[in-house]
């Protein structure tokens, strides 16, 4: 009986993980930008160069803000395009709480606030586009490139263990 027990506490310590309850991670990423584009050699021309210019700047192609679900979550989603094309997914001032088997989902569900808009992610198209660095911050996930942004109206926290989003936001262009 009390290997049972033993296993059954060890069951449940492995799938809900209690003590990130008490655990905190912070990552705070740049807006990637281009680099300014090299300046030509003085030599031989004897021409004053031009002044260098600014960086490329990323291109704001969505946003939308979190809401809570699972768990009290804040902060601002973007999606950018960088001077290169390529698209990141980024979030800024995030804190949501931490968890086991986070992931990051770009999906076509609709937000709905409550407990109706908790498992509603992963009942369409979804595109995962990785694990959750730390759960406060600024941060940046890369989006393929052949990914359609048309296909997704929304961004999800979801907690692959237990199938329930943490936090989600709705994206506007």
């Amino acid at each position: 009986m009390l290997l049972v027990g033993a296993i059954v506490v060890a069951v449940g310590l492995y799938l809900f993980q209690p003590w990130r309850i008490f655990t905190s991670s912070t990552v705070i990423e740049d807006v990637p930008a281009a680099a300014p584009p090299a300046p030509a050699p003085a030599w031989p021309a004897a021409t004053p160069s031009a002044a260098p210019s600014a960086p490329a700047l990323p291109r704001e192609l969505a946003t939308g803000q979190l809401i809570s679900h699972e768990h009290a979550s804040s902060g601002t989603v973007r999606i950018l395009e960088l001077p290169g094309g390529s698209r990141i997914l980024r979030f800024e001032g995030l804190d949501t709480s931490d968890g086991p088997d986070l992931r990051i989902w770009l999906t076509d569900a609709p937000v709905i606030e409550g407990l109706a808009g908790w498992h509603v992610f992963d009942d369409g198209a979804y595109l995962d586009l990785g694990a959750l660095k730390a759960n406060k911050g600024d941060q940046n996930y890369d989006i393929p490139a052949g990914a359609v942004l048309d296909d997704y109206s929304s961004v999800s926290i979801w907690c692959a263990r237990f199938t329930v989003s943490f936090a989600a936001a709705e994206l506007k262009t």
